[in-house]
C-alpha cells in the first residue's frame, strides 16, 4: 500500500503567506522560507505554494519567492497561481519547483493541459480543482476560478475525468465551502472525484483535527491531505500527526529531517 501524504500549503500574498476562509478575510501567517524549512524539518512529505492574487490581479507567481523557498527543500515543491501558459510553466519549474498547479487558465482553456504534460511530463503538472456545492451541475459540485470567484457552470466530477483524458499527473481537489473552516474535509466531494479517474488525489479544505485526516484517507480514498492553518499556527505537528495516522492504521512516511 502506498503511504498517504501530508501536504502543508503556503498561499501567498505580496510575498507573505496569509490563511482566510472560504478565501477570504485573510491573514498573516508568517514567512514563506521560514515556514518551508520548518515544514521539512518536521516531516512534510511535499510542500504546496500557492499565489492566491496572482490571477486576479493578472500577474505571474512571484519567481523570487520561488527561488527562495526551493533553495530551502529537499522534499517535492509545487507551484501554483498566475500560470497561463507552458512558458510559465517553464519559468516556474526553472526557478526550483518540481511540479506546477494550473488551475482557472486551464479550465478556461483545456488545451493547457495537453500542451505542459506533453513538453514537461505529467509528473509536473497538478491541476487544482475549487470545487462548490451546486444544483447547476449533475454531480452537484460545480468547479469556480478565479480564486473562488466566479462559478464556471462545469461539473467538477466531470473535469477531473477530462483532466486525466489530457495527461494531467495529479489532482488538487479544493472544496471552497470548507477552505479556512476547519469543519473538515468534504468527503463526497473528495470520494466522487477519486472514483471518477486514476489520477492521484489530493484532498484540501475544512482540516480541524486528526479526526479529519482519518476520515479523508479512510473514508475518501485521498493520496493525500492538504492543510495551512492548523500547522501554521502550530496547533499540530506534522509528526504528531503521522504518529497519530499510523496508530490508526493508515500507512505513512516517518522519517524526519534533523534540525
Amino acid at each position: 500500500m502506498l503511504a498517504r501524504r501530508i501536504v502543508p500549503c503556503l498561499d501567498i500574498k505580496d510575498g507573505r503567506v496569509v490563511k482566510g476562509v472560504r478565501f477570504v478575510d485573510l491573514s498573516d501567517a508568517g514567512d514563506p522560507v521560514a515556514l518551508a524549512r520548518r515544514y521539512e524539518a518536521e516531516g512534510a512529505d511535499e510542500l504546496v505554494f500557492l499565489d492566491i492574487t496572482a490571477t486576479v490581479e493578472g500577474r505571474r507567481a512571484t519567481l523570487e519567492v520561488v527561488r527562495a523557498v526551493a533553495r530551502e527543500l529537499t522534499i517535492p515543491f509545487a507551484v501554483g497561481g498566475g500560470v497561463r501558459g507552458v512558458d510559465d510553466v517553464n519559468n516556474l519549474l526553472r526557478a526550483g519547483c518540481d511540479k506546477v498547479s494550473v488551475n482557472s487558465a486551464a479550465v478556461r482553456d483545456p488545451a493547457l493541459i495537453d500542451a505542459a504534460a506533453r513538453r514537461f511530463g505529467a509528473q509536473c503538472i497538478v491541476v487544482a480543482i475549487d470545487a462548490r456545492r451546486s444544483t447547476n451541475v449533475p454531480s452537484g459540485f460545480e468547479v469556480v476560478v478565479d480564486g473562488g470567484r466566479t462559478a464556471t457552470g462545469r461539473d467538477a466530477v466531470a473535469w477531473a475525468r477530462a483532466c486525466e483524458q489530457r495527461g494531467a499527473g495529479e489532482l488538487l481537489v479544493t472544496s471552497i465551502d470548507r477552505d479556512g473552516t476547519r469543519d473538515g474535509y468534504d468527503l463526497p466531494l473528495t470520494r466522487a472525484i477519486r472514483d471518477a479517474c486514476d489520477l492521484p488525489v489530493i484532498a484540501s479544505g475544512g482540516a480541524g483535527s486528526i479526526a479529519d485526516f482519518v476520515a479523508v484517507f479512510r473514508e475518501a480514498d485521498a493520496d493525500a491531505a492538504l492543510a495551512a492553518s492548523l500547522f501554521h499556527y502550530a496547533e499540530l505537528a506534522i509528526g504528531d500527526l503521522k504518529d497519530a495516522l499510523a496508530e490508526a492504521g493508515i500507512v505513512v512516511r516517518r522519517e524526519r529531517v534533523p534540525v
